[in-house]
């Protein structure tokens, strides 16, 4: 047997609950999760200036940055600012109050947050502060766990960190209340080699994690290695409007907005 989780070497940011970081075998799951999601984006950042709002540890904006024209970043964690300013120099990062965003007017091509909006208490005064930052007709790119499937029969979030979690009509509505057309909604799936992985584990590689994890037991040899082999080609993005996507089955939301200049900033 062997223990999952190994504390972080000394250029690492801690894990806290409210983010993921790369390079920890344990979490890897959850990084190549997240990290399929600014793969997916790339070529639309291409040549932009993009906003992450809400970068935590820094990985996802430093992937953008290898096609956006800038990328700037702003984290509320003083700890997460520090480490990316360290870790990624090619990053502009400011410490900053999402609902107050250290960014002019208008001055945004691409608008990128990902994972961060369940956090949020006021999650309507911080669309709209995406929508002053943004140019008309730029972009709003928005990931979040389905709450449908990641709180699966309760109004209230299962993760503590969360404070509101989102359905797909729910999270439309949040974008267009707000001054956003929303172009797209996709979800991202288990594709065929974790849905495989999710049988072996009695139905779910993720519930296979979390019950060790809660009842404090190690992990067998298998699903360590099972879960540090996971990588983004495992995951599936998928459209609402592709054939056959149930939308609701989806574990996480990928939301394309785009601000229109007839909506109050």
């Amino acid at each position: 047997m062997t223990e999952p989780q190994a504390g972080p070497t000394a250029d690492q940011l801690a894990l806290t609950g409210e983010r993921t970081v790369p390079g920890i075998p344990a979490e890897n799951y959850w990084f190549r999760r997240h990290e399929v999601a600014y793969e997916f984006i790339l070529r639309r950042c291409a040549s932009n200036t993009v906003l992450e709002a809400g970068s935590g540890e820094g990985y996802g904006a430093a992937m953008l940055a290898r096609e956006a024209a800038s990328v700037t970043c702003v984290d509320y964690d003083a700890q997460a600012v520090e480490h990316t300013r360290r870790s990624y120099p090619e990053l502009t990062v400011h410490r900053g109050n999402l609902i107050d965003l250290p960014i002019d007017d208008a001055s945004i091509d691409t608008v990128v947050n990902f994972q961060v909006i369940e956090h949020l208490w006021d999650q309507s005064e911080f669309v709209r502060e995406c929508h002053r930052v943004l140019r008309t007709d730029g972009e709003l790119l928005m990931s979040t766990p389905n709450r449908i499937t990641f709180s699966p029969g309760r109004d209230t979030p299962l993760n503590p960190f969360h404070t509101r979690e989102l359905s797909a009509s729910e999270l439309t509505g949040l974008l267009t209340e707000d001054g956003f057309e929303v172009t797209d909604m996709l979800g991202v799936f288990h594709g065929a080699r974790l849905r495989e992985l999710d049988a072996k584990w009695g139905g779910s590689i993720i519930d296979a994690q979390i019950e060790r994890a809660l009842a404090g037991e190690p992990w067998p040899d298998d699903l360590v290695a099972d879960v540090a082999g996971v990588s983004v080609a495992d995951f599936d993005i998928l459209s609402v409007s592709d054939a056959g996507t149930d939308i609701d089955a989806s574990l996480d939301l990928l939301a394309v907005a785009v601000r229109r200049p007839s909506a109050a900033p």
